[in-house]
């Protein structure tokens, strides 16, 4: 059947009736609208970000309206359904005509849609700028305040309209439900087949990942490291020689830098003051990361712009 305002025919009617849709699927569409409104904003704008800051913010409420209208032009007028809807598989439902048989919205429906939800938008936008530059007794003053009024009224109903949503799950909005019109399925819903792998897969993986969050901070990575560096390192032979004087190190084994204030824990190497000290206090069992020899007494020492080291 072909729907008022170029609706394209919808999909065999199932013998069954019609399956309600989810409240979480209702709410879904209209954070899609939204997000999609927002990014079309988003693009227009930037069409003219090399033109005059603030060229658009005397016109903004129009131009949003203007899209706001020209997506449902394309949308709620020839589809019976917004942009959210379409991406999951929804459309209006004009319930003002009894019967199982999906029946598209009116065309008067659509207009009236389209004046409650642009319509509206554009004048909460703009009733400031309207009501701005008049004396507090005229008659454009108590026009804001019936409208101030109204706005509250119509808060209050939107509420009550969503707890009522909330309990029965049909019309989330109260726009919905002074036009008559429902969220149904385009298609037939099948039995869907739910995969847990990918769930399982996420699961497990983020288990392992708190267990290493856990366990990190319990291993000593520069002990771990100097033991691994001592086993295969041929500096082992030199282990024994701690009172020597000569070395040829001249970087600092922490940072491998030229060493700064210069010392030593015993061993062949030398460390920046700095480095050695913070590692110490960080770590108490602090071992060289070049051959694990255990920190003993912090002595300075003296190098030469050679290869020479003496102890000072």
């Amino acid at each position: 059947m072909a729907g008022a305002g170029g609706d394209k025919p919808f999909a065999k009617a199932s013998p069954s009736p019609l399956s309600r849709v989810l409240r979480i699927s209702q709410l879904d569409a209209f954070e899609l609208d939204g997000a999609l409104e927002q990014l079309v904003w988003s693009q227009f704008t930037q069409c003219f970000q090399h033109f005059k800051p603030g060229l658009l913010t005397p016109v903004e409420p129009e131009l949003k309206a203007l899209l706001q209208l020209l997506l449902w032009r394309f949308t709620v007028y020839s589809n019976s359904a917004t942009v959210g809807q379409s991406l999951l598989n929804i459309r209006y439902k004009n319930t003002l005509i009894p019967g199982e048989k999906y029946r598209p919205m009116s065309r008067p429906q659509k207009f009236w849609f389209a004046l409650l939800t642009v319509g509206e938008k554009w004048l909460r936008e703009r009733s400031n700028s309207l009501f701005l530059n008049h004396p507090a007794e005229s008659n454009a003053r108590k026009a804001r305040k019936i409208l101030t009024i109204l706005t509250g009224l119509t808060k209050l109903a939107s509420l009550v309209n969503f707890l009522l949503f909330l309990q029965r799950g049909t019309c989330p909005t109260l726009t919905e439900r002074l036009l008559g019109v429902q969220p149904v399925f385009s298609r037939p819903q099948g039995p869907r087949d739910i995969n847990f792998q990918f769930l399982n897969r996420e699961l497990l993986w983020h288990g392992f990942a708190e267990f290493l969050i856990f366990l990190l901070p319990l291993v000593n990575v520069w002990k771990l490291k100097a033991s691994v560096t001592a086993l295969f390192s041929p500096l082992n032979d030199l282990r024994g020689t701690k009172g020597s004087d000569d070395t040829y190190c001249t970087e600092c084994a922490v940072c491998e830098e030229w060493p700064t204030m210069p010392h030593s824990i015993g061993c062949n190497h030398v460390f920046c003051y700095y480095c050695l000290k913070s590692h110490t206090i960080a770590d108490v069992s602090f071992t060289c990361p070049k051959c694990a020899t255990k920190a003993g007494t912090i002595e300075p020492v003296r190098i030469h712009i050679g290869t020479e080291l003496h102890q000072s």
